[in-house]
């Protein structure tokens, strides 16, 4: 589902952000990434879905090779996932409806369809009384969860998630997380890259610890810390 093998990243003013990285994910896994801000989590998280390109090695996600990938076919790549962001990136002059709706507009869904599968996805995530509510008029929490519908809303066999409760209290971030639980367990392999120590360690999914750019570690059932 996705494979990276031998994958560094240096920009241009020497940073390297990514080091030699070789990390497969099967489908239908889900997968914390942890360790310090800027150790690559981010960076990772990026050249999944083709925003970020290696300097050296190769990707592999959902049959594409993203080193040979023709940049007319990037929105195709694009299309097998959803993607959640720590700053929700809602559009702010649009419904909780139409912010979701907007995803599949973009794919000419029929209008039918879209309403049926916006309803259905936000009541997964409990907006459905919030559908005509406007991002500034929503919580937090309710922008994250519009932002996590809007990514899941096409059924994508991947989710990213970078940083997607660093804004958010506790409470709220144990919430999306057990969404994005119910999202992997109805079948989408899902990569979260988190600092939520708390939560990585009662959910006890598999663990990639990345530090300076290097995967120091990697656990099924891991915890946030390599402790005893």
């Amino acid at each position: 589902m996705i494979q990276f093998l031998g994958v560094s990243k240096r920009y241009p003013n020497k940073v390297c952000a990514l080091s030699d990285v070789s990390l497969k994910v099967s489908k239908g896994e889900f997968v914390f990434l942890v360790g310090p801000s800027g150790a690559g989590k981010s960076t990772l998280i990026k050249m999944i879905y083709h925003e970020e390109a290696p300097t050296e090695g190769d990707i592999l996600v959902a049959g594409w090779n993203l080193a040979k990938i023709r940049r007319r076919d990037i929105p195709l790549l694009r299309r097998s996932m959803g993607v959640v962001f720590q700053d929700f990136r809602l559009l702010p002059d649009r419904t909780v409806f139409e912010n979701v709706a907007f995803a599949l507009k973009v794919i000419e869904t029929p209008r039918r369809e879209v309403r049926r599968r916006t309803m259905a996805v936000l009541d997964l995530v409990g907006l459905r009384e919030r559908v005509g509510h406007y991002p500034p008029q929503l919580s937090g929490g309710e922008q994250q969860r519009v932002a996590l519908a809007r990514a899941i809303v096409n059924n994508p066999p991947i989710v990213l998630a970078d940083e997607p409760t660093g804004n958010l209290d506790p409470e709220t971030s144990t919430g999306i997380f057990r969404l994005l639980e119910e999202v992997n367990f109805r079948g989408a392999t899902v990569v979260v890259a988190t600092h939520a120590k708390s939560v990585v360690d009662r959910m006890r999914k598999r663990v990639v610890a990345i530090e300076q750019g290097k995967v120091t570690r990697d656990e099924s059932r891991g915890a946030y810390d390599n402790g005893p």
